[in-house]
């Protein structure tokens, strides 16, 4: 089984992940600018069969096969600079998210590429960037009890590294993997977050997103 590492895994998204990742026998490491808060952090999370969470730097994070990035959108890019040489030759997951908050609703922001995505496989050229995981609820995820049966949108343009990351997604419960087509779709993706949390916001749900009319 891959080792999976979370780089920003402290905040809830990223614990989200990585709970359901070890869930489903992945060993995990969350990481942190801060060690000890990541070990803190990683010992509060409880997953369920043979995977594990533990809690390191993001550079420890970095040295493993498969790497999410879970920082928030402004360190996003800067973060993975700093660790190009480790990630370079693997897959990166990106599931970050622009947003600005405005009043009760979060809007989307966009990038000079368009996308974090995008910005992340421009300043990582030697790593094969696939987007996952940006409309979850953490909280949800987090929660392994809850009934989470969730859709995960996956774009990117590498196809080998997009369905393995599709078949990541169908090892963890309660998803399902939903691969969308190229890293032209990022944008789109990624902001459709924005209108996701602001529903959750207005309606006090945890709502996601259900394609109808796919066959899994």
């Amino acid at each position: 089984m891959s080792t999976v590492g979370v780089i920003g895994g402290t905040g809830p998204a990223g614990q989200g992940v990585g709970v359901r990742l070890a869930s489903a026998g992945y060993d995990v490491v969350l990481g942190s600018r801060d060690a000890q808060r990541a070990a803190e952090v990683a010992a509060l999370l409880v997953p369920r069969g043979t995977g594990s969470v533990a809690g390191a730097a993001n550079e420890d994070a970095a040295l493993c096969d498969v790497v999410v990035v879970a920082t928030p959108w402004d360190s996003a890019v800067a973060t993975v600079s700093a660790l190009r040489e480790s990630l370079t030759g693997k897959v990166v997951i990106s599931m970050v998210n622009a947003l600005a908050r405005e009043g009760r609703e979060l809007v989307p922001l966009y990038p000079p590429r368009g996308s974090m995505a995008a910005q992340i496989a421009h300043t990582l050229p030697g790593s094969r960037i696939v987007g996952a995981f940006h409309h979850l609820p953490a909280s949800e995820m987090i929660d392994l009890d809850s009934d989470l049966d969730a859709d995960v949108v996956i774009f990117g343009d590498d196809p080998v590294a997009r369905e393995s990351v599709a078949h990541m997604v169908e090892t963890m419960a309660g998803l399902h993997a939903v691969v969308a087509g190229s890293m032209s779709l990022a944008s789109a993706t990624e902001a459709f977050t924005a209108v996701c949390i602001s529903i959750n916001i207005r309606h006090k749900a945890h709502s996601y997103v259900k394609l109808a009319g796919l066959h899994h």
